[in-house]
C-alpha cells in the first residue's frame, strides 16, 4: 500500500544504500575507468576488508571503521604488488584483454577460497555502539549502521576528487589512459603512475569492506553479488568520473529501494539494470562521460 511515509523512508534508505555502493565502486572507477584494468576481483577484496575489520574488532574491540582505515596501507601495498605482476605478465606483452581478465578472475577465487579455509562459510559480524541505533527525523527513521557508511563514502569521494584535481600525481592518474606520451614528456613514468593508482584503488576496498560488515553480516562469497552492480555504476557514471560514480550509485540505490519496497526485493536488480540499459541507450558515454 502506497503512503507518503513509506515513500520517504524508501528514498532515504536508497540514498544511504547508494552511499555504500559508491564506496565499493570507487576503487573500480580508478582501476577500470582510469587505468583500463578490468579488476573483477575488486569486490572480493572488499570482502577481505570486511574480514580484516572483523578480525581486529573481535580480537581487540576496535571500531570496525577504524580497523578498515588502519589496514588501508596494507591493501595499498597488496594493490601495488598485484599491479606489478599484472603489468609484467600481461600488460607489457599486450595480453591484458583476455588473459588479464582470467588473472583477476582467478585472483577473486583465491581470495574467496582462502577466506573459506580460514573462517568457514558462516556469517560474521562486528560490534560497535552505533550498530542497532536509529535516528528519527519526523516519520523517517535513519539507521546508524547505514548513516555511518554513507558519511564515510561522501568523505572518500570528496578526498579522492580533491586528490585527482589538486595534485600532480592525481592529474597524472587522470591522464595516464588518455595520452601516455604527453605524460612521459611531463616527466612522469606511466607504469609507476598506474602502479600508484591501482594501490589507491585497492586501498579503498579496506574501508568499503569495513562499511559492509557494519551494515550487516558477511560471508566469503558475498563479493559475487556486487560484481555486476559496481561495473554498472562505473559505466553509468562515466568511465573514471568520481562524481559520476557517486550520482550513479545514488540513483541505483534509490531505484533498488523503491522497487523492493513497492514491488518486492526480487524485482530490484532487474529494474535497476533495466534503468542502466535505458540510460546508456540515451547517453552511451555515461552521465558524466566525455
Amino acid at each position: 500500500m502506497f503512503t507518503f511515509d513509506l515513500l520517504a523512508n524508501a528514498i532515504v534508505a536508497g540514498v544511504l544504500l547508494g552511499g555504500f555502493y559508491t564506496a565499493v565502486s570507487l576503487g573500480l572507477t580508478i582501476a577500470f575507468g582510469r587505468l583500463d584494468v578490468v579488476n573483477i576481483a575488486h569486490p572480493a577484496f572488499v570482502i577481505l576488508g570486511s574480514y580484516t575489520a572483523y578480525m581486529v574488532n573481535a580480537a581487540f574491540g576496535v571500531d570496525p571503521v577504524l580497523a578498515g582505515l588502519a589496514f588501508t596501507p596494507a591493501f595499498f601495498a597488496i594493490g601495488v604488488g598485484i599491479y606489478r605482476v599484472y603489468h609484467a605478465s600481461f600488460e607489457r606483452r599486450g595480453d591484458e584483454s583476455l588473459r588479464g581478465l582470467a588473472f583477476f578472475f582467478g585472483l577473486m577465487f583465491i581470495v574467496e577460497v582462502a577466506l573459506i579455509l580460514v573462517y568457514g562459510v558462516d556469517y560474521r559480524l562486528v560490534d560497535a555502539p552505533y550498530i542497532g541505533a536509529t535516528v528519527s527525523f519526523g516519520f523517517v527513521g535513519v539507521p546508524m549502521r547505514m548513516l555511518v557508511p554513507f558519511a564515510l563514502a561522501l568523505i572518500m569521494t570528496i578526498a579522492l576528487q580533491q586528490y585527482f584535481v589538486r595534485t600532480f600525481m592525481g592529474r597524472a592518474i587522470m591522464a595516464v589512459s588518455q595520452d601516455r606520451l604527453a605524460l612521459q614528456l611531463m616527466g612522469a613514468d606511466p607504469t609507476r603512475v598506474k602502479q600508484l593508482a591501482f594501490g589507491i584503488a585497492l586501498a579503498t576496498a579496506s574501508l568499503a569492506g569495513a562499511m559492509l560488515i557494519v551494515i550487516g553480516p558477511v560471508e566469503p562469497s558475498m563479493g559475487r553479488l556486487y560484481i555486476g552492480r559496481v561495473f554498472a555504476i562505473v559505466v553509468l557514471g562515466g568511465m573514471g568520473s568520481v562524481g559520476g560514480t557517486l550520482i550513479a550509485a545514488l540513483l541505483l540505490g534509490v531505484i533498488e529501494s523503491l522497487t523492493a519496497t513497492f514491488y518486492g526485493p526480487s524485482w530490484a536488480p532487474a529494474v535497476a539494470f533495466g534503468f542502466l540499459l535505458f540510460a546508456l541507450a540515451v547517453r552511451p558515454q555515461g552521465l558524466f562521460g566525455r
